[in-house]
């Protein structure tokens, strides 16, 4: 018997989105993990502040790390506030991890973050993705692509 598909990820609200990374590179894996974080990031991220824009990931000692990503200290906080850029470990089971690890370490791949957001039980999450690179050429045909599409889209809203 086949193995049944996961489920999509249950995303509810989404805090921050890599929306440069579907450009920048040819998405292989989508994974999710959770997130460690302190009380006052979590405070900062459910009112809506975070940047993954430049972060990546990476495997290191067993342990899957988010790095540079920015989530802006909590306004109300007090001494005991958080390090915006500290890197935040990521929560994946063991073979997860093991994927991963072979991936970047044996076909050159990257682990990059594609969204934050809070599932429906209200946990932070991350949704990582293995991702290649892509090269120029590639970009151009994805422009290539993106623009017929918007053009087509207008002929036919013009036509019918």
């Amino acid at each position: 018997m086949a193995r049944p598909k996961p489920p999509v990820f249950d995303k509810r609200k989404t805090v921050a989105e890599n929306r440069r990374a579907r450009f920048d590179y040819h998405i292989e894996d989508k994974f999710e993990a959770g997130l460690a974080l302190q009380g006052t990031e979590v405070k900062a991220l459910r009112a809506g502040e975070a940047t993954i824009a430049e972060s990546y990931a990476e495997v290191r000692d067993g342990q899957v790390w988010l790095i540079n990503s920015n989530i802006p200290e909590y306004s109300h906080g007090n001494r005991l506030n958080h390090e915006p850029k500290r890197p935040r470990k990521l929560l994946l089971n063991s073979r997860e991890i093991s994927k991963m690890f072979g991936a970047v370490e044996r076909k050159g791949m990257t682990l990059v973050p594609l969204s934050v957001y809070f599932n429906g039980q209200g946990r932070a999450k991350v949704e990582l993705a293995l991702a290649k690179g892509k090269q120029a050429h590639d970009k151009r045909a994805t422009m290539k692509d993106r623009d017929w599409k918007r053009d087509k889209a207008r002929l036919m809203r013009d036509r019918g």
